[in-house]
C-alpha cells in the first residue's frame, strides 16, 4: 500500500459511494414518508441497468410487458375499490383508466423503439420512464391498502416484494449478466489517478440529484406536502394532503433514483437479475448510519461505506461484504444506547 494505491482505492470508493448515497437517500425518503423500509430499492437499480442493456441488443425489454401487467392489476384494483365505495361503475372505470393510461403509453412507445436501435441517450430516457412508472404501481398493489399497518408488517411486505421482483427479473431478463457501454469513454490523468469520464458523470449526476432533492423539499409545494406527511400523517390528511398521493409520489421518486443509479452503475460492473439486492443493502447500511431520517447522514454514510468497501477489497477481498455489513452493528448499538429508552416505556 502506497499513496498512489490509496488514492486509486479512495477514488473507487467515492465513486461507488456516490451510487450508494442515492440509494440511501431513496430509502430514507420512502421510510420517512410511508414508514416502509424499502428493501426492493436495489431491484430498481437492476431493472434500470438491464432494461438499457436489452435496448442495446435491439430488443424490447421484458420490463415493458411486466409494467403493462402491473398497470393492469393496479387498474383493476382501483376499479374495484372506487366502484365499491361510490357505487358507480363509471367512476371506477375513470379511476382505472387514469392508473392504466400513462404506463400503457410508455409501454407502447418502448415496444416501438426497442427494435429500432435508437441512440443510447434516447434508450436511457425510455429506461428512466419505464422504471419510474413501476414506483407508484408497486405502492398501489403492495402497500396502499396496508398504509396503516405496523412497520413490521410493512417490512414483511417489502421482503415479499423483493423476492417477487427478483423472480420476475429472472423470468424477463434471464440469468445472463449484462454490462452497458459508458456514456463518456474519455480518461483523464490527475496526478497518480486516471479518472474515467463515467466516474465524472456519476459524481455530477449524484450531486445534481442531491441538490434537486433539497430544492424539491425546501422550495416546492409537493415537497412540503411530503414533509408534512412524514411529520404527521393524520395532520396532513386533516389539512387536505392525500397520503395515498404522497405515497405514490414518494415511490415514483424512489424508482427514479433507482433507475438513474442503474444507468450510472451499468457501465462499471456486470449486472445480473439479482445484483440489486447487495447494492440495495449497501444503500440501506448508509441509510441506517443516517438514522433512516437524515439525508446528509445517509450521504456521509454512503461515502464511508464505499471507501471501506474499496479498502476492504484490497486487504481482504473475500470478506469485503462482511466488513461492509458489519458496520451496521456498532451503529445500531450506538443509536440504541443514545436513545435511552426501552419498549416498556411506550
Amino acid at each position: 500500500m502506497d499513496l498512489s494505491i490509496a488514492s486509486i482505492l479512495t477514488l473507487d470508493g467515492l465513486t461507488n459511494g456516490a451510487i450508494y448515497a442515492l440509494l440511501g437517500m431513496g430509502i430514507v425518503l420512502v421510510f420517512t414518508v410511508t414508514r416502509v423500509i424499502f428493501i426492493p430499492q436495489g431491484e430498481f437499480v437492476a431493472y434500470g441497468a438491464l432494461t438499457l442493456a436489452i435496448f442495446q441488443t435491439g430488443k424490447t425489454p421484458g420490463t415493458v410487458w411486466l409494467l403493462l401487467i402491473l398497470a393492469g392489476v393496479a387498474a383493476l384494483m382501483d376499479l374495484a375499490t372506487v366502484w365499491r365505495h361510490s357505487g358507480s361503475a363509471a367512476s371506477g372505470l375513470k379511476a382505472a383508466l387514469r392508473t392504466f393510461a400513462a404506463p400503457a403509453v410508455i409501454c407502447a412507445v418502448s415496444a416501438w423503439a426497442g427494435p429500432r436501435n435508437l441512440p443510447i441517450g434516447v434508450q436511457a430516457l425510455l429506461t428512466v420512464f419505464i422504471v419510474t412508472a413501476f414506483g407508484p404501481l408497486v405502492y398501489r398493489v403492495a402497500y396502499q391498502s396496508l398504509a396503516g399497518a405496523s412497520s413490521l408488517v410493512l417490512l414483511i411486505v417489502s421482503v415479499g416484494v423483493h423476492f417477487a421482483m427478483t423472480g420476475l427479473g429472472l423470468l424477463f431478463f434471464g440469468a445472463e449478466g449484462f454490462r452497458n457501454p459508458p456514456f463518456w469513454d474519455e480518461r483523464m490523468a490527475l496526478g497518480p489517478l486516471n479518472v474515467s469520464g463515467q466516474a465524472l458523470i456519476i459524481f455530477a449526476m449524484s450531486a445534481a440529484l442531491i441538490v434537486l432533492l433539497y430544492l424539491f423539499f425546501e422550495r416546492s409545494l409537493y415537497g412540503k406536502a411530503l414533509r408534512a406527511t412524514a411529520v404527521n400523517r393524520l395532520g396532513a390528511r386533516l389539512m387536505g394532503i392525500s397520503t395515498q398521493a404522497a405515497g405514490q409520489l414518494t415511490f415514483a421518486m424512489a424508482a427514479l433514483i433507482g433507475a438513474l443509479s442503474g444507468l450510472l452503475i451499468g457501465p462499471t460492473t456486470t449486472v445480473f437479475y439479482d445484483s440489486g439486492f447487495l447494492i440495495g443493502l449497501k444503500g440501506f447500511v448508509a441509510a441506517v448510519i443516517g438514522g433512516l431520517a437524515s439525508y446528509p447522514g445517509a450521504l456521509l454514510g454512503a461515502l464511508a461505506v464505499g471507501v471501506i468497501e474499496a479498502f476492504g477489497s484490497f486487504w481482504a477481498s473475500s470478506f469485503k461484504e462482511v466488513i461492509v455489513f458489519t458496520i451496521i452493528l456498532p451503529v445500531l448499538l450506538w443509536r440504541s444506547l443514545k436513545s435511552g429508552h426501552s419498549d416498556e416505556e411506550h
